[in-house]
């Protein structure tokens, strides 16, 4: 492959990368406590959409502290893994391997 057609296809993918980026805004990603006291929604993007807190919560402070916590913490790891899925998938295909270069566009 010469050299203007790799920038050109390195370009193609920079702009399928944020194509991706701003699609992954889209992307809601649901949590809950156990008990389903507490909800949380965000994106794959890791932006927090809603929490939604049963009342029952609101009596207890730090339970209500531990419920965000542990929830919102499972929301991004799942975020993070869809994130991931998704943008490795468009470098994996379309990008040409250049050593040295593997993460240049994450």
């Amino acid at each position: 492959m010469d050299l203007m057609a790799m920038m050109g296809k390195m370009k193609e993918t920079q702009q399928k990368i944020e194509d991706t980026k701003k699609r992954l805004d889209t992307v809601l990603i649901d949590e809950q406590s156990t008990d389903g006291l507490l909800k949380v929604t965000i994106t794959a993007n890791n932006t927090i959409k809603n929490i939604s807190v049963d009342d029952a919560l609101l009596e207890d402070k730090e339970q209500l502290e531990d419920y965000l916590v542990t929830v919102i913490n499972k929301a991004i790891e799942k975020a993070t893994r869809v994130n991931l899925t998704e943008l490795d998938a468009v470098t994996k295909v379309d990008m040409p391997m250049i050593p040295g270069m593997e993460d240049m566009f994450k």
